[in-house]
């Protein structure tokens, strides 16, 4: 089955973004779903003839974790955002943010200190699946970081092509403009049942 690139054009004049920006974004996300279908299509031809010891099929494999990932990590950043934002509600995910953090502003204040830090990658709000509990974590080169049986809740890109057209190096603008557009309702959304 081969996986086909969603729209989010809808998102275009979303403050803070400039076209640009986001288009080119887009393209860039668009590349990542045409690379998961010709890998997994290149991975299918060497199962089939039996090559699994093969170094093509370990250097294949090894890139499928990256083009999926950055596929699914920008599904989950673009689908997070929206122009008509909703504020984050009173409810579980908002119980969960005070009782790990302390408040929902040490939250934030947690997530923004995570998106500064030195390097390219994701934050990403993660919940444990087990525990329900949340977790802010930096996730590196999209397959190095995640934490093993958790969901991503919310999900930023803190790559350069993510803000370096609007912003240059000025990250923690566009952090800041970011958190406006968080849609909240689909973040809680995201919690396990």
């Amino acid at each position: 089955m081969a996986y086909s690139a969603k729209n989010y054009t809808h998102l275009l004049g979303l403050a803070g973004f400039s076209e640009k920006l986001l288009t080119n974004h887009f393209t860039l996300y668009e590349g990542y779903v045409k690379n998961t279908n010709a890998l997994s299509d290149k991975l299918k031809a060497l199962s089939e003839q039996g090559e699994f010891s093969t170094p093509e099929f370990a250097e294949l494999k090894r890139r499928f974790g990256w083009e999926w990932n950055g596929m699914r990590m920008h599904e989950f950043y673009f689908g997070n955002m929206s122009k008509g934002a909703a504020s984050l509600s009173d409810g579980a995910l908002k119980e969960k943010l005070v009782t790990a953090y302390g408040s929902v502003e040490n939250w934030e204040k947690n997530f923004i200190g995570t998106g500064t830090m030195r390097g390219i990658g994701w934050v990403v709000l993660a919940e444990d699946t087990e525990t329900g509990k949340p977790y802010n974590v930096w996730v590196n080169e999209h397959d190095g970081g995640h934490l093993v049986g958790t969901k991503p809740l919310l999900v930023m890109d803190v790559f350069e092509h993510a803000f370096m057209i609007d912003y240059g190096l000025k990250r923690a603008d566009y952090i800041a403009n970011f958190m406006k557009a968080i849609d909240w309702a689909v973040v809680e959304q995201r919690l396990a049942p």
